[in-house]
């Protein structure tokens, strides 16, 4: 019973955030490019019920990663089709690190503010916790190059176009094989390490920060 409720109040909301604002990001993203196709999809929104996935929530729900609907962008309407699909790409996993980052700096904030601990802010301040370790994950493992992961894409820059289109012939297959690894536990050594250090990463910078107050 303990952990229902602990998923409930706690990973429920940090997920609805992660994915909303990551999927928000791509679209938002795509729309000043000059891509009218996410607000005409209405996936410029902040409403989760605008982008869950019900295989990716689940899996980001019980495991702690997973991904969201992916928002349809048409490349055609962009100034410079390569570099900007990755923008688009890179703009879901960065508002993630974002998210997470303020979560931290405000979780520090109380911290150091020595707000005491009761049932309010102790809620608070581990939901704080939650935020930033889901939307880490999250943005680490949507930066892997496995379609239809924004890693993938973000392989257009730095391939030559034989070779990327050559490579994303298989993206059919890519959600078997992502579900296939996850499943074997594949990712979760260098997932769990990669958030650990990026958490860490960014708890410093925030006390830092808060050290020049």
């Amino acid at each position: 019973m303990d952990y229902i409720i602990q998923k409930i109040i706690y990973d429920a909301p940090a997920v609805l955030i992660a994915l909303s604002l990551h999927e928000f990001a791509h679209g938002w993203a795509s729309y000043m490019l000059g891509d009218p196709t996410p607000k005409a999809q209405g996936r410029i929104s902040l409403n989760p019920l605008h982008h869950l996935d019900l295989v990716g929530t689940l899996l980001l729900f019980f495991v702690g990663f997973g991904w969201a609907k992916p928002v349809q962008v048409d490349s055609r309407y962009y100034e410079n089709p390569k570099s900007d699909m990755v923008k688009v790409a890179l703009a879901g996993p960065i508002m993630n690190f974002i998210v997470a980052f303020i979560a931290i700096f405000i979780f520090e904030i109380l911290y150091k503010l020595d707000i005491g601990i009761n049932l309010l802010t102790g809620y608070i301040l581990l939901l704080l916790q939650y935020i930033a370790i889901i939307n880490i994950g999250l943005g680490i493992f949507n930066l892997i190059p496995i379609p239809p992961l924004d890693g993938s894409k973000v392989l257009m820059a730095v391939l030559p176009p034989q070779s990327y289109f050559s490579y994303m012939k298989y993206e059919q297959f890519g959600m078997i094989i992502l579900i296939m690894f996850i499943y074997l536990g594949a990712f979760d050594g260098f997932l769990t390490i990669a958030r650990n250090a990026t958490m860490a990463g960014m708890d410093n910078i925030a006390m830092k920060i808060l050290g020049l107050f």
